[in-house]
């Protein structure tokens, strides 16, 4: 059976690609910027709260883009919103290699955060209204391995780049993502469910905030708050706390994003066999003891359990993600209903700074604990409500030409 299960997936291989390597290259021209945070304090001569705030100011900014790019998904297709909002973040990304002050680099950050949500949501709802129903949960993990994918590529030009010509041609190494929108322009069609709707001429359907709905936003914000704690001032840790090189810190960013890309496929399996809100309630509970390995226990061994355990068990929750917010919402209103949830995510970007302010008083170790604990327990409370009912009967999608 599982064997069927790959031979069909792999009918999907052009969308999959692309989703997956999209999701790659967003997460390579964001994550650049954290490895460079201790050395942009001494650039720019401000302290760690005002460079997490830049972190923030990003994510806040894709809200506007997220629901933005989500709207126009609805109304000209999913592709070409797929293409466009790539095209947006890698300018702007190499922009940021050329600030000449803190303002300016915020200003670059914050015009880059509104391509930054748009490749996301319309991604994953092509992605969704392309492969069939059971193979979804599949689809969804790799789909949502790109991002450690791209955090380990940033982490390895970190380790070569940074050294070799400095921080502002690694952030001008984020125009690259530009050329993969002539694959997707070529090789990715159109969702059929998308095009089926449009050959009809149905009239355009209000959103419906149903419980569902509600869940998946507030469930998107508190797992992304979690999230944010986990990895935003991860690299700034290693560094400033455990004293490591550009070279140190890239085995545990390889660990992490390893851990994940193994763990995300198999989450998103898992959930399709036994239901979503078991799987979500039990990785999330296991996330709360390996904090204590990742961030409070400073031997090497601990490093590397720690550094494991968070990419397995707490990232690899959103190997579904894709597949949690798609089937809350019925194809009319799916990429603004996505857009908006993947918005809420942008909220949950405060936690970096939040950290930053009580990192004087904890310690960035213990802060980062503390709001990785919050954003867990949030999540498991959410995560917990049946709310099944309320979600719409599946459509089918179409085998592709």
């Amino acid at each position: 059976m599982p064997k069927v299960g790959v031979v069909r997936l792999g009918e999907y291989w052009p969308i999959l690609v692309a989703a997956m390597a999209g999701w790659a290259l967003d997460a390579f021209d964001f994550t650049l910027l954290l490895f460079l945070i201790p050395h942009l304090k001494g650039v720019f001569q401000v302290g760690l709260p005002a460079l997490a705030f830049v972190v923030t100011a990003t994510g806040l900014s894709k809200v506007v883009g997220t629901i933005g790019w989500g709207m126009a998904a609805d109304r000209i297709g999913r592709k070409l919103p797929f293409v466009l909002s790539i095209l947006w973040f890698s300018i702007f990304c190499g922009l940021s290699g050329l600030a000449w002050s803190y303002g300016s680099l915020l200003v670059f950050r914050i015009l880059f955060g509104l391509g930054f949500g748009g490749e996301w949501s319309s991604s994953a709802t092509l992605l969704m209204e392309t492969v069939p129903e059971e193979l979804k949960g599949v689809a969804s993990g790799i789909m949502m391995l790109g991002f450690e994918v791209g955090f380990l590529v940033a982490a390895l030009a970190f380790r070569i780049v940074f050294p070799l010509a400095g921080w502002r041609w690694m952030l001008v190494l984020g125009v690259v993502p530009a050329l993969f929108t002539l694959l997707v322009q070529r090789r990715v069609k159109e969702s059929p469910l998308w095009l089926a709707r449009e050959g009809k001429r149905e009239k355009r359907v209000a959103l419906h905030a149903t419980p569902a709905v509600i869940q998946g936003w507030v469930f998107m914000a508190f797992i992304n708050f979690m999230s944010w704690a986990i990895f935003a001032l991860y690299p700034t840790f290693l560094i400033t706390v455990r004293h490591l090189s550009p070279a140190g810190v890239f085995p545990f960013i390889a660990l992490y994003s390893v851990a994940s890309i193994v763990g995300k496929p198999i989450a998103g399996r898992i959930a399709s066999r036994v239901g979503e809100r078991p799987m979500l309630v039990s990785y999330l509970v296991l996330t709360i003891p390996s904090v204590l390995l990742y961030t409070l226990n400073a031997s090497h061994a601990a490093m590397v359990l720690g550094a494991v355990l968070m990419g397995l068990i707490p990232n690899s929750i959103f190997g579904i993600v894709p597949m949690y917010l798609a089937r809350r919402f019925p194809a009319e209103t799916r990429g603004m209903g996505i857009g908006i949830g993947w918005a809420m995510t942008s909220v949950s970007v405060i936690a970096p700074y939040l950290i930053a302010i009580v990192t004087p008083v904890l310690g960035l170790g213990a802060s980062m604990a503390t709001f990785i604990v919050i954003g867990a327990v949030l999540s498991i409370a959410t995560a917990a409500i049946d709310t099944e009912r309320f979600i719409p009967r599946p459509e089918m999608a179409s085998r592709p030409a």
